[in-house]
């Protein structure tokens, strides 16, 4: 045992003695200049690390850095530009008027009803958009306009397509809301423009959806009044008006008629 202890003296002594001796190694190190290490290992230099942020003198990438911010703000704002400033409007309400008169809460789905009213859109405001294209965006890329130029022209020809579809009495109601006076149809500004097409699409579109309503109301109505003669007041009358309307609405191709309904009521 007493052998036993006298190594473990021993081996502590060497222990503390290593770590007296890296304690003082640290000390020297770090009070050892950068000039004197530099000097000491020659192929050493001291690193300088410099954070900041220098702005770029060239109006190129300023500008570049406002397109892209463009951009992002007209990603931003294009569902409410195609929803609210193109025909899109009118051909969704209609298409959702037809799925409730035929009393399906779920077919066609939105997905589809979306999809067809976003191409008869495209196919309805391709012209709008083949003059916006020659009139601003061709000269623009070809840096013959500037982009106010460019986003001046490209208004023109859509708010001649919402004005063509605008009622005078939705103008003049926010003519008169603005404190406007009189002025031309064609120096109407957008803000009035869009909350008039927007008012005047709403109408239109409940007043096609009203006149879809009228045959299957109709057909309701027989069926509700053959079932209550029949004494069946406890069948529901829509378990046998759903089928018959449906066969009506196929029998005389009825998306067919829908559609070409709306299309045509843009170019009236």
């Amino acid at each position: 045992m007493k052998g036993l202890s006298n190594g473990i003296s021993k081996v502590s002594g060497w222990g503390w003695g290593w770590f007296l001796f890296l304690w003082i190694l640290c000390i020297c190190v770090s009070h050892t200049s950068p000039a004197q290490s530099a000097a000491s290992n020659p192929g050493l230099s001291p690193i300088n690390l410099t954070v900041g942020v220098n702005p770029s003198g060239q109006p190129e990438d300023l500008d570049m850095g406002i397109r892209v911010l463009f951009v992002i703000t007209l990603l931003t704002l294009a569902p409410s530009i195609i929803l609210l400033m193109t025909s899109f409007l009118r051909i969704v309400i209609v298409l959702s008027f037809v799925r409730q008169a035929l009393s399906l809460q779920g077919t066609p789905a939105n997905q589809v009803i979306i999809g067809l009213s976003l191409f008869l859109t495209f196919f309805l405001m391709a012209p709008v958009w083949g003059k916006i294209d020659s009139e601003a965006l061709v000269p623009y890329r070809a840096k013959e306009i500037n982009s106010q130029t460019a986003f001046d022209r490209a208004v023109v020809p859509l708010k001649n397509f919402m004005i063509s579809q605008c009622r005078a009495k939705d103008l003049e109601l926010f003519i008169s809301l603005s404190g406007m006076g009189p002025v031309q149809v064609s120096d109407l500004p957008m803000k009035i423009v869009i909350p008039g097409f927007i008012l005047s699409e709403l109408k239109t579109a409940f007043q096609m959806g009203f006149l879809l309503f009228v045959p299957f109301i109709v057909i309701d109505l027989v069926v509700a009044t053959v079932l209550m003669s029949m004494g069946m007041m406890m069948m529901p009358p829509v378990t046998v008006s759903l089928p018959l309307k449906i066969l009506l609405f196929v029998l005389v191709d009825g998306w067919h008629l829908v559609v070409s309904s709306v299309v045509t009521s843009f170019k009236a």
